[in-house]
């Protein structure tokens, strides 16, 4: 599974000039969801990856979105409804750490993340490290082979910074974890 979190690289390196988070995230999954595909917003908030995962994955796809707050699920079906998207998704008043009860292990091809709290809500309502990382742990499980997980992470706030860097840690070990020969290898 590849995971795009941490870009300290520049856009630039990309070819991707003035582009912020959301839309380099977006290019990556753009690439990967096929029609057909399953697809996970760990936190749908305003609704802007629950709507580009429904128009990738198609009338035969499936998306499955999350969020703690009422108004999130509200104003992303609303947008789903206005963008005349496929009814191809499911909007769940549950935190993203629970979405291995939705899904299939190995059957899911893009899980995206923006950590943080909801646009133009409560600020004081935002993501934790602690669900976050049973979340991406949660999702690494659900991916197929070749799946993608995006991370975005909002710093800033009363928590944001404390969420960040505990976010960055716990991505630096997964990444040791499973980029690390294994000892079979190693013994050849």
């Amino acid at each position: 599974a590849r995971i795009i979190m941490n870009c300290k690289k520049s856009l630039k390196d990309f070819g991707m000039k003035n582009l912020q988070i959301t839309a380099y995230t977006q290019h990556f999954i753009r690439q990967q969801v096929m029609p057909g595909d399953i697809c996970i917003d760990a936190t749908m908030g305003n609704g802007n990856d629950t709507v580009l995962l429904s128009r990738l994955a198609g009338e035969n796809g499936r998306v499955l979105a999350f969020d703690i707050q009422k108004q999130a699920l509200e104003h992303t079906e609303e947008r789903l409804k206005k963008d005349d998207c496929p009814e191809n998704y499911q909007l769940f008043l549950d935190s993203h750490e629970n979405m291995a009860a939705y899904a299939e292990a190995e059957t899911v091809s893009c899980i995206t993340f923006n950590l943080g709290y909801l646009p133009g809500g409560d600020h004081s309502v935002a993501t934790r490290a602690d669900s976050s990382k049973r979340a991406v742990e949660s999702g690494l499980t659900l991916l197929k082979k070749g799946g993608l997980m995006t991370i975005c992470i909002y710093s800033g706030g009363d928590t944001g910074f404390q969420e960040r860097d505990a976010m960055l840690s716990f991505i630096r070990q997964l990444c040791l974890l499973y980029t690390s020969p294994s000892p079979r290898d190693t013994e050849r």
